[in-house]
């Protein structure tokens, strides 16, 4: 009970913290002294203090979408391993729910863009749709290797790599870690993919869908946004955790390795720009290849020898 009540503070929390790391990463290599590392959570408390603001034009789908995303995010996180390395629910094949739980928030937030009426938002769903879709089919083609692999359907498949893989289990587990890093950038709208701090509506991709949000609804949408990344990094994370660790020594290594990774999204985020939108796709299909890749390593380990 312990356990779980830690694992939801972390996953409620640290988002926050996250994000107020990446800042601070990007304004390191930028020579900036940058903002609180808690600044997002103040930006939030902010956000739910203000009034939303209504168009006449939407309907109960824009009214009802930011909880709905909040609340597929945080359901979809109880399958999860996080900072103990276990789920709070852990089931066979989890990462099914996972996957279509995400997804079904992220229809509702496309419908209230398209709700609005405007154009640029519509333009903005249309690219969001369009980049989940090239990043589903990876996805499930990694897990259900690994799954092949370890025997075992659920997430706590990552930690049976090496035992199942033997020499192969290092190279697997970077391409797994390479795979989860696009995923991440994608699905949370991160540079190369996006860039979250632009205000040019042409160029645009998640940023430009809630643009008519407002007030708490708009705090529901970057908070949902904040744990969803979060939950990627933990993915990350659990491929590197040791099973032999005392609870107290693997919620550290878990945390910083979190914080490692929100380390390196602010160093890509401060190393490259956001890439023409032509290039997008050619970079999200690179997670297509590592999947097929790990596909191909899994089926000779199986059947080659």
């Amino acid at each position: 009970m312990i356990e779980r009540i830690i694992n939801i503070l972390i996953l409620l929390l640290f988002p926050f913290l996250m994000v107020g790391i990446i800042k601070k990463t990007k304004a390191f290599w930028s020579g900036r002294k940058g903002v609180s590392l808690l600044q997002p959570l103040w930006d939030f408390l902010r956000l739910l203090n203000k009034e939303t603001v209504y168009s006449e034009t939407t309907s109960w789908i824009f009214r009802f979408s930011p909880v709905i995303s909040l609340a597929t995010v945080i359901f979809a996180s109880l399958f999860v391993p996080l900072a103990f390395g276990e789920a709070i629910i852990d089931v066979k094949f989890a990462f099914i729910i996972f996957a279509y739980t995400l997804g079904l928030g992220k229809i509702f937030s496309l419908f209230s863009a398209l709700d609005t009426g405007s154009s640029f938002e519509g333009m903005g769903a249309s690219r969001e749709a369009c980049f989940s879709t090239i990043v589903e089919p990876a996805f499930f083609i990694t897990m259900a290797t690994i799954a092949a692999l370890s025997q075992n359907f659920s997430f706590t498949s990552f930690k049976l790599i090496c035992d199942n893989a033997g020499i192969y289990g290092v190279l697997i587990i970077a391409l797994v870690t390479f795979t989860l890093l696009i995923m991440l950038l994608v699905e949370s709208c991160r540079v190369p993919v996006d860039d979250p701090t632009t205000h040019l509506e042409l160029t645009m991709i998640h940023e430009v869908m809630i643009l008519d949000n407002s007030g708490a609804d708009l705090g529901f949408i970057t908070w949902a946004s904040a744990i969803k990344m979060f939950l990627f990094s933990s993915l990350i994370a659990n491929l590197f955790l040791p099973t032999d660790l005392t609870a107290f020594n693997t919620v550290l290594i878990f945390l910083v390795l979190s914080v490692l990774i929100a380390i390196i999204i602010g160093t890509i985020e401060s190393a490259i720009a956001r890439f023409r939108m032509t290039h997008v796709f050619e970079f999200i299909f690179i997670m297509t290849l590592t999947a097929l890749l790990i596909l191909a390593l899994v089926t000779y380990k199986i059947y080659g020898n």
